[in-house]
């Protein structure tokens, strides 16, 4: 991966370009709900997964045992570094794939960037970063589409292939199953604590390792375990509590939410209370108090840390008890960066989420 030094010379940080940084740009799940209400109902028997339910990919069947995984995301700017911007890009676009059991195929890349001689290196340097990823990710960039845009933003379409049977949604959590995150959260007040000068790139370079890490590690080992598997998303700009939220409509059910258990970048705590908290991550909260029960002594820093707006975040899945322990050792021999048990699928109540702090 390139280092900073190698990359193009910066006249100014690529952050200053943008309102805001990566997932935490994404419309509120309050506000889609308004623009997509009055949008016709999906009514095609071979579209098995579309946006009803919240996934993370739409799933169309072409064969007796075959379907197509598209998903796409794009973003602001989150780092200042053009060629790490690409890799955290391209890293999440593919994200979504990786949560629906799939394998990845191919990639096409959207741009929106500034006609400007001095910036059009940094996009190529986003552009290498996402290629590179690609590469990892054992595909490549096909093709693309570009726009003249003041604020600098690029994705990836993501296509990929999964066999029915292996096909895993948002939707099937069983009473019962237990909660497992891939990841550590924290990226949003991270990557804000960066762009406001709270923090250096090198204090930056946790989250970067995170955001900028493919989940194809996480996704083998719900291949390899299919059967115990029930459900799985990915944690992006709703936060884990957004997520976790569409995954319990989805299955109809509740779940319960340790606050001791989650996995955490270290001085994401330390920001928050210094009020470091994206706007994004502020929506996320507000939401998320509507469907939450917070058990007495639950902090404000741990609330935030569980609505904080993700980029490239983690696999929550939802995981058969008595197959856990099999399970977890598999996510750590294939190297995921957090193998947290952080809570149960519970019958439906009142609420859709009770976080309490057994730790």
């Amino acid at each position: 991966m390139n280092t900073s030094s190698e990359s193009s010379t910066k006249p100014f940080k690529l952050t200053s370009l943008s309102h805001g940084g990566g997932c935490a740009c994404k419309l509120s799940a309050k506000e889609l709900a308004t623009v997509l209400k009055d949008l016709p109902l999906v009514d095609d028997p071979r579209s098995l997964i579309d946006a009803s339910t919240k996934d993370d990919a739409a799933v169309y069947q072409v064969g007796d045992d075959r379907a197509i995984v598209a998903t796409l995301d794009f973003f602001t700017p989150i780092v200042d570094d053009a060629y790490t911007f690409g890799t955290i890009a391209t890293a999440n676009a593919l994200s979504d794939v990786y949560a629906m059991a799939a394998t990845p195929l191919f990639a096409l890349s959207i741009v929106a960037w500034p006609r400007d001689p001095e910036l059009l290196p940094m996009l190529n340097q986003a552009m290498r970063g996402g290629a590179d990823v690609a590469k990892q990710a054992g595909i490549f960039i096909l093709g693309g589409h570009s726009i003249d845009d003041a604020e600098p933003k690029f994705g990836m379409v993501a296509i990929g292939e999964v066999k029915l049977s292996q096909l895993i949604s948002n939707a099937n959590a069983k009473v019962g199953d237990l909660l497992v995150l891939t990841k550590p959260l924290g990226t949003g007040v991270m990557t804000t604590g960066l762009k406001r000068g709270f923090i250096n790139e090198q204090q930056l370079q946790p989250a970067i390792q995170s955001m900028s890490k493919l989940n194809a590690d996480a996704s083998g080992v719900i291949q390899l375990h299919r059967d115990s598997v029930h459900a799985v998303t990915d944690i992006t700009g709703f936060g884990l509590l957004g997520h976790l939220g569409n995954m319990l409509e989805a299955s109809g059910h509740s779940a319960r939410i340790d606050a001791g258990s989650l996995p955490v970048i270290s001085g994401v705590k330390e920001l928050i209370r210094s009020d470091i908290i994206p706007g994004g991550t502020r929506r996320n909260h507000e939401a998320a108090c509507l469907v939450t029960n917070w058990s007495d002594g639950i902090a404000i820093e741990d609330q935030f840390l569980m609505t904080d707006a993700q980029t490239s975040g983690g696999l929550l899945i939802a995981v058969d008890p008595t197959e856990m322990n099999t399970f977890t050792r598999s996510l750590e021999n294939a190297g995921t960066l957090a193998q947290a048990v952080i809570g149960e699928i519970t019958a439906r109540a009142d609420k859709l989420v009770n976080v309490v702090s057994n730790s």
